[in-house]
């Protein structure tokens, strides 16, 4: 679900939020269009409504744990593979678990959060992120979690 049909269309947040992410054309490699929020986290403004709009949505949702990345977990990127890490006893069976992420392409990287969380017992209530790339589809390898997008990218129509 994107914020926008969650009560937010039209906020201008929203639209501040993706002027403020750099695109990066063909890094890491030919045909990406890397989304780099490294710019989003430099600006306050931004980045506190970013912030903000995680807040309101997730403050009465109960969740224990916020999951950030030890038992580790491979995954697939759409360049590459990586690994997650998340230290033992970090999170106990039980807790109700939020895994966010700065972009969803692949799914790739949630997947491996949620497996990495279950693994340990802990029941993963939602995934959400701040841009989300629908036409790759990530949301498919999430096994029916739900998905929290802020912004679609921008600069996507650029690429080769």
């Amino acid at each position: 679900m994107f914020a926008a049909e969650n009560g937010l269309r039209g906020d201008p947040r929203l639209e501040a939020i993706s002027e403020a992410i750099r695109v990066v054309p063909h890094f890491p490699k030919q045909g990406i269009m890397f989304q780099d929020i490294t710019t989003l986290l430099l600006d306050p403004k931004a980045f506190k409504d970013t912030v903000d709009i995680f807040v309101d949505r997730y403050r009465d949702m109960d969740i224990s744990v916020v999951a950030g990345k030890v038992i580790s977990e491979a995954y697939e990127l759409e360049y590459g593979t990586d690994c997650l890490e998340m230290h033992i006893g970090a999170v106990q069976p039980g807790e109700r678990a939020l895994v966010i992420d700065d972009l969803i392409a692949t799914g790739g990287t949630f997947s491996a959060a949620i497996r990495l969380l279950e693994r340990v017992g802990a029941e993963v209530v939602e995934c959400a992120c701040v841009i989300g790339l629908p036409e790759v589809k990530g949301q498919c390898r999430l096994n029916g979690k739900p998905i929290y997008i802020l912004v679609e990218p921008r600069g996507i129509d650029n690429c080769c």
